[in-house]
This record gives structure tokens, sequence and C-alpha cells, in this order.
């Protein structure tokens, strides 16, 4: 060798390893004095650490440690986290609860097959309900109109051009007034930079 030892081959001749690579950095530690004075130090340093006591952490040490890690956890791995949560531990409790999720379950596939059955009488009332609302909403649309508007602006609602021309007006607001919100903000950052 034409080199001297390094760190790790240095390591190796401390351990005590064996093998094919460590009989030329012995016979090298024999003719160089400057390795040999190197492993000779190192084979003072371990000495004195083997001398000092050996301390051990305290038993909660680990869990303080890991309390301030921040841990990934997959979504998959969450959920069936939680799930385990709310499964019983005890067997009696497990029977209990899956006999008490059977019962709900079948209740409400009885209660679905009933629906689908007189799904005519579902649909009737649907309808009902959503002409009602349909009839609410514009009471309520045209009250609005009108207040803010006046009674002309609500005769103006009936038609359906009226209509139309209503929110067509109502979203041109509404993009104008972002479009001057977002204009002062972004004026009002750049006085700040200055």
């Amino acid at each position: 060798m034409n080199r001297h030892l390094l760190p790790d081959e240095i390591d190796l001749l401390l351990d005590g390893e064996a093998g094919f690579g460590v009989a030329p950095l012995k016979a090298h530690v024999r003719q160089c004095s400057e390795c040999a004075a190197e492993l000779e130090s190192a084979r003072l340093v371990v000495a004195e650490l083997e001398t000092l006591p050996h301390l051990a952490p305290s038993p909660l040490f680990a869990e303080r440690v890991m309390a301030q890690v921040q841990v990934f956890e997959p979504w998959h791995v969450a959920v069936l986290d939680t799930a385990r949560r709310f499964v019983p531990q005890s067997r009696l409790a497990r029977v209990l609860a899956t006999a008490g999720a059977s019962s709900v379950t079948s209740v409400l596939t009885l209660l679905l097959v009933w629906i689908g059955a007189r799904f005519d009488i579902l649909t009737m009332l649907g309808s009902s309900a959503l002409d009602r609302a349909q009839v609410a909403a514009r009471a309520l649309l045209g009250d609005a109109i009108a207040g803010a508007l006046g009674d002309p602006a609500t005769g103006l609602l009936s038609t359906a051009t009226g209509a139309a021309l209503l929110a067509t007006t109502f979203v041109v607001a509404i993009v104008i007034a972002t479009a001057g919100l977002r204009a002062v903000a972004t004026s009002s950052r750049r006085r700040v930079r200055e």
C-alpha cells in the first residue's frame, strides 16, 4: 500500500476483524510508523471509552422523543386504526355489536325495498315538495327584488326575458365588484411593500 490507512480501515483493525482484506492492513501498520501511531491512539480512545460508566436513558425517553416527531400515516392506515377503536374488545360485546348492526341493516334494507315498491308515491311527494320549494323561492326572490329595485322590477321578473336580464345584471355586478376589490387589495399590497 502506498497510502495511509483510512478511518474505516483503522476501525476494522480495532474491532479485530478477520478476512482477506485485513492482512495487508496489518502489514502496512507494521511498516508505517504514522499509521501505527494512529492505530495506537485509536486503541487508547477505545480503552478510555470502555472505562466510562454505561448510561441508560430513562424509560420514557423514547416516548418523549416520539411525541415531538411528526410521523406520516397513510390515509388507509388511519381509517383502519379509527375503525379498530370502535370494535369492542370482548367477544360478547363484538357478538352484540354484530347483532345490532345486522338488525339495523335489515331494517334499512326492508325500508329501501318498501320505498322502491312505492316509488310512484315517492315521486309524487318529491315533485310536490319541489313545486312548493320553487313557489317559495320565487316569492322570496320577488320580495327581495321588490325591496331592492322596486315593484316594476318584480313585474319584469315574471317574464322569462326579464328574469334572464336580471340574472345577467346580477352576475355582471358580482364580477365588477370582485374585480374592484381585487384591484384595491393589489394596490394596498404594493403600498405596503414600498
